[in-house]
C-alpha cells in the first residue's frame, strides 16, 4: 500500500465526524473542511501500528487543532472560545442531528479538557477562555496568585497542542460536563466554581 492511501479506510470513516466535530467548534464550514485535511495530513505521518482506537485517534487530533484555530490571533476578536464549553450553544429550535452533533462536540471539548490538563490548569482555562474571568477574580477564586493564574492558563494552551493523555473517569466526565452545561446554559458558575476548587486537592496523577 502507498503511503497515500495507508489509513485511508480508516479515515473516510471517520471523515463526517471529523468534520462535524470541527463545524461546531470552529463556527466555519470551510475552515472546518481545512482542519480535516490538516489531520488526514497528520494520519498519513502517523505510526498507525501503535493506534488502538483510530476513531477517537482521529477525534483528539480535530479537537486539538480546531481549540488552536479558536485561540489563535486571527480568531481571538471574531469569537470566543465560549461557545465549544457551551452544551446549548445554538437557539431553540435546532433539529435532532445539529443537537447531537453539538452534544458530541461538547463532549470531546469536555474530555479534551480532562486528559490534557491538570485540575490547576483546567480551572485557571475553564474560567479565563471559557467565561473570560479577569485574573484578579480567577486568584481570588482559586486562592492563588494572579502571576500563577496566567501562567497556568498559558501552560493550559501548550498542553492543549501536545499529545498528553491522561485516562480519564465516566464520572469525571459526567460531573465537569453538566457543572460546564449548567453554567453555560443558566449562568450558575458557583457550581462550576466549587468544582474547579474541588478538583485542585485532588492528586494531578
Amino acid at each position: 500500500m502507498t503511503t497515500s492511501t495507508a489509513g485511508l479506510d480508516e479515515f473516510l470513516q471517520a471523515r463526517p465526524r471529523l468534520f462535524r466535530i470541527a463545524c461546531r467548534i470552529v463556527g466555519n464550514p470551510q475552515e472546518a473542511e481545512e482542519l480535516v485535511q490538516e489531520v488526514w495530513l497528520r494520519w498519513q505521518r502517523a505510526d498507525r501500528s501503535a493506534v488502538v482506537d483510530p476513531g477517537a485517534f482521529l477525534a483528539t487530533t480535530i479537537c486539538r487543532l480546531a481549540i488552536n484555530l479558536v485561540q489563535s490571533a486571527r480568531r481571538r476578536h471574531e469569537t470566543s472560545v465560549g461557545p465549544w464549553l457551551s452544551e446549548e450553544s445554538a437557539v431553540g429550535g435546532v433539529d435532532p442531528q445539529t443537537h447531537a452533533e453539538q452534544q458530541e462536540a461538547f463532549d470531546d471539548a469536555v474530555r479534551l479538557l480532562l486528559e490534557r490538563l491538570s485540575p490547576a490548569e483546567r480551572a485557571t482555562y475553564v474560567l479565563r477562555e471559557g467565561f473570560e474571568y479577569p485574573y484578579r477574580q480567577i486568584a481570588e477564586t482559586l486562592r492563588i496568585g494572579a502571576p500563577n493564574a496566567r501562567q497556568l492558563v498559558k501552560r493550559a494552551r501548550d498542553r492543549l497542542a501536545s499529545d498528553r493523555c491522561r485516562p480519564v473517569t465516566p464520572a469525571a466526565h459526567s460531573r465537569l460536563r453538566h457543572a460546564l452545561a449548567s453554567a453555560s446554559r443558566a449562568g450558575e458558575l458557583d457550581g462550576l466554581e466549587q468544582l474547579l476548587t474541588a478538583d485542585l486537592a485532588q492528586p494531578v496523577g
